[in-house]
């Protein structure tokens, strides 16, 4: 399962994003009759592809699973290497039995091997998966098999990657087909007259059933389809063709087909929306601070009135207040500083993506990247809370720095073993091996704790900022607020609009989290980004603003709970997404969708509420620096 690539989650234009485009790997350039590896990748739920579709299963099976019984090599299986993110993501990629020459054997019938005995039990199984639409997902020199379809929107052909288990649709959808035979038709460019490179795999699987020990066939049209009964024990077969086509698509270009944008009208109909939003309220927050405070600030600096007329009002009145240290300021400048490490990770992330970097022949460098920014960053995210933690009047740095850098690690730990947990219990693979939990565990506390108390040392240091006002030494009384100026109250009023900036976005992100869809409109995300993160910090300067007139100083929680707003949005997305586009049936299944909606959750809310703090706190010392207090 794609474990991390939510959680930002949730975060240049697509006619530009294959101009980005580097490809990630050198070409591989294949000889006359030279062997074609095919290897095989873990079995994914997928979307059956009509409009009301929904994802029956969130369970990664293992492709050599003995109740699946495929046909293994001769050898066994052999694991291939992977790297971190793979792992991450959900890969589990093994060698096959598959016998494929460059342009040898055309459009020649084989069989791959007969299994003798599957038995009830194991054909219920298969069933099963069968009934959940799951796929399988094999690679060709890094191509993904995929089948060919073509948008309804727009009538674009792209290729969808993986191919069914077998077929529960119309006829079947009580009895379902097994498919046990393969028609692989495979793309090929010649760069020069004597070399070949694979630039396509397109595979139709079908159904072929009859007796499974006679003459092998691959006429789909003259046979019955393959029915596995669930009270006794039968063989099955496993036939494929390969056809070898010539292609005009370059080596460079390849992946265009795979990386389709579903409709990228609406992408650019949510980008304009956030646009105006953003300048709405830029204006709006530009006309208070630049007409209103401005008015304020000349009348109260004017040197000409007479102390009878001179009366503090509105958020000069908390000038003594504003920078009080707040409640648990330990707490607040520790979730400052993770915040801040991960608006760092994300935003190199999303720089190496638009560039290309990020290419998918390099199965997981996503995930792989944003591990390693995460680790590295971890000084970023010691200095800020260290200084913050300094400016709100904490004494204990040593504790600051240790709960920086190993609290939310930990949690996240935490969530991560206990679905690990469950994927192990239900037999995925999908489950995180123990290896790389170890490696993952080295990464944040043998790299990035070090570095986050470094981060801490320098902070520290530094002090905190030096405020512009003093604070009164008796508190004064806060007279009773309008009601939608409480907490939470403004909180999830204030993530309306950053959510609506990016729900769209939102919505192929879990398709492809959770669904095995291939997104690479990186160039959508960062502007929604750079939209939401803008559309967070104006609003939260906007509500502090609303909340220091009302003579309310304790916003330094109040900010970050509402430049965290969105966090409650987009849980209450999530579960709208799961009764829109999900039919989970186990119970496993259904703590996986919500261990990772929550995890996408509490990431949104660390980066969101660390901007709007930020912002509010830049907002506030401006504002009160630009008055004469006697």
């Amino acid at each position: 399962m794609r474990l991390y690539v939510t959680a930002i989650a949730g975060i240049v234009l697509a006619p530009a994003i294959h101009a980005f485009y580097l490809p990630g790997a050198a070409p591989r350039n294949y000889a006359d009759g030279e062997q074609v590896d095919l290897f095989v990748n873990a079995l994914t739920p997928m979307l059956a592809g009509t409009d009301d579709s929904k994802l029956k299963s969130l369970i990664n099976y293992d492709y050599y699973n003995p109740k699946f019984h495929f046909c293994e090599p001769k050898d066994g299986p052999k694991k291939q290497p992977e790297s971190l993110g793979s792992i991450l993501f959900g890969d589990r990629i093994f060698n096959s039995p598959y016998d494929i020459k460059m342009v040898k054997d055309n459009n020649t019938c084989k069989t791959l091997c007969v299994v003798p005995d599957v038995t009830g039990e194991e054909a219920k199984f298969i069933n099963d998966r069968i009934r959940e639409d799951y796929a399988l997902n094999w690679l060709i020199d890094g191509l993904p098999a995929a089948e060919m379809k073509v948008d309804l929107r727009n009538n674009d052909t792209f290729y969808d990657m993986g191919f069914n288990l077998g077929n529960n649709k119309g006829a079947h959808q009580n009895l379902p087909a097994l498919n046990n035979h393969y028609e692989i038709v495979l793309k090929y460019h010649k760069p020069t007259p004597e070399t070949y490179r694979v630039v396509g795999v397109l595979v139709w699987p079908a159904s072929i059933g009859g007796p499974q020990d006679s003459d092998p066939h691959c006429d789909v049209s003259a046979s019955q389809p393959l029915i596995l009964s669930e009270d006794k024990r039968q063989p099955v077969r496993y036939t494929y063709r390969v056809t070898w086509n010539e292609s005009d698509t370059p080596w460079a270009t390849r992946w265009d087909n795979y990386l389709h944008i579903f409709d990228p009208r609406i992408h650019w109909f949510s980008l304009i929306n956030s646009s105006a939003i953003v300048v709405f309220l830029c204006v709006m927050v530009s006309m208070i601070l630049f007409r209103s405070v401005s008015k304020d600030i000349s009348r109260y600096n004017a040197s000409d009135l007479s102390e009878d007329i001179h009366e503090d009002w509105g958020w000069k009145l908390v000038h003594g207040e504003v920078f009080r240290t707040p409640r648990n300021p330990l707490i607040l400048s520790v979730l400052v500083g993770n915040g801040t490490q991960l608006c760092s990770m994300v935003g190199v992330t999303l720089v190496f993506a638009l560039l290309g970097f990020l290419s998918p022949s390099n199965r997981g460098s996503l995930a792989t990247v944003m591990m390693v920014c995460w680790s590295l960053f971890g000084a970023i995210g010691g200095y800020f809370s260290a200084r913050i933690y300094s400016s709100l009047g904490g004494q204990n740095r040593r504790k600051n720095a240790f709960l920086t850098a190993t609290i939310l690690p930990t949690l996240v730990f935490i969530i991560v073993f206990l679905l690990n947990f469950f994927l192990l219990t239900a037999g995925s693979s999908g489950a995180v091996p123990f290896g790389t939990m170890v490696i993952i565990i080295l990464l944040w506390f043998g790299i990035s704790a070090p570095l986050s108390a470094i981060g801490s040392y320098y902070g520290s240091k530094h002090g905190g900022l030096r405020n512009p006002v003093r604070v009164h030494q008796i508190p004064r009384q806060i007279p009773p607020g309008p009601k939608y100026l409480k907490p939470w109250i403004a909180a999830i009023l204030s993530g309306i609009l950053p959510f609506g900036a990016a729900f769209v976005e939102l919505y192929f992100v879990l398709s492809s989290l959770f669904a095995s869809r291939a997104y690479y409109a990186f160039g959508f995300l960062a502007l929604t980004a750079t939209i939401v993160l803008i559309t967070t910090a104006t609003v939260s300067i906007l509500f502090t603003y609303f909340i220091l007139c009302a003579e309310e100083y304790r916003w330094h929680w109040r900010s970050f709970l509402i430049g965290g707003g969105s966090a409650f949005w987009i849980v209450a997305y999530g579960l709208f997404y799961w009764a829109s586009r999900l039919k989970l049936d186990s119970k496993t299944s259904v703590v996986l969708y919500l261990g990772y909606l929550f995890l996408i959750a509490l990431l949104d809310f660390l980066i969101t509420g660390t901007v709007g703090f930020l912002a509010s706190y830049w907002a506030v010392r401006r504002l009160y620096s630009a008055i004469r207090i006697d």
